[in-house]
């Protein structure tokens, strides 16, 4: 049987729907009760308390999926959240896994957790730095001391970094993007020839699943992408495409971001976040015999 956290939610719906395809036994972890599920729940919210001890009997494998993430308050005045469900709720559930028995723990990690870019290629799993935001340093944190858990006891544990994940009813910044041009107010963008990995939610699942189910994955981390980085202009022409919009003939000059970004580090930071690179590789992953079945440029509406 498997325990997934964090079921109810973008990542962990996809890989629940998946498991239940494949006719496996799961049992979930959510933060409110849920009435339209048809396996086992518990209803634990990690911020407030801790997982039963209960919830782990006759568990194979944790899914650990949930996480505190893309709050828009001061990340500053919320710090002691981010440590509490990113750190230690993982970390306790991790002890109490291998305490329990469980054979496997994956965790879902980001790309966040490797640190900011420092070189010109797509950075891999090697190339680690100190992560500057808060939501980095605490999945960096929960993978190193997952990571010491491992080494000290027989249970398996692996980590899977994703790269921006896209697909149905997702949010964050490709949402709003898509929203914004269809609506006709988010501006044609240049081209700067910059990179951005992406990997649609099903393929994250199955690399996910092929993490859990490879014995050389055991004490590794894994960086998960499709294989094809997008420039910023890329993404906003496959979604003209994917709306049936004509591509306009003209764009924003990037001098103008330049000028824009001038005005207060908030909005060089929305800026850098639209035209910079956020490259990563996934051949490390790849080794294992993964390979994306979906890119950006065959999506639909429904794919955002």
């Amino acid at each position: 049987m498997h325990l997934i956290t964090g079921a109810t939610g973008f990542i962990g719906k996809k890989l629940v729907s998946a498991l239940q395809h494949k006719g496996d036994k799961i049992r979930i972890v959510g933060r409110n009760p849920q009435t339209n599920v048809d396996c086992e729940m518990v209803v634990c919210d990690f911020e407030k308390e801790l997982i039963p001890q209960s919830a782990l009997n006759s568990i194979n494998t944790v899914f650990h999926v949930a996480g505190f993430a893309h709050d828009m308050r001061d990340a500053d005045k919320i710090q002691n959240v981010y440590y509490k469900v990113n750190v230690d709720a993982t970390v306790k559930l991790a002890k109490l896994a291998a305490h329990s028995g469980v054979k496997k723990f994956i965790f879902i990690s980001s790309v966040k957790a490797g640190g900011e870019r420092f070189i010109k290629r797509c950075m891999d799993e090697s190339d680690q730095t100190d992560p500057k935001d808060i939501y980095g340093k605490t999945k960096r944190e929960a993978e190193l001391r997952l990571l010491d858990i491992g080494r000290k006891s027989n249970m398996h544990i692996s980590i899977v970094r994703p790269s921006l994940v896209y697909g149905p009813n997702s949010k964050g910044n490709l949402a709003s993007m898509l929203s914004g041009i269809e609506s006709g107010w988010f501006p044609p963008l240049p081209e700067v020839s910059n990179k951005r990995s992406m990997i649609h939610v099903d393929d994250l699942v199955q690399a996910i699943l092929l993490v859990a189910n490879d014995c050389r994955a055991n004490g590794e981390v894994f960086i998960a992408t499709d294989g094809r980085p997008y420039s910023s202009r890329e993404i906003y022409t496959f979604m003209c495409g994917t709306l049936e919009k004509k591509l306009p003939s003209w764009y924003v000059p990037k001098i103008l971001f330049n000028i824009a970004s001038l005005i207060s580090p908030r909005i060089k930071y929305k800026i850098n976040k639209l035209l910079g690179d956020e490259c990563y590789s996934s051949a490390k992953l790849e080794v294992l015999g993964f390979q994306a079945k979906k890119s950006l440029k065959d999506m639909n509406e429904t794919d955002f």
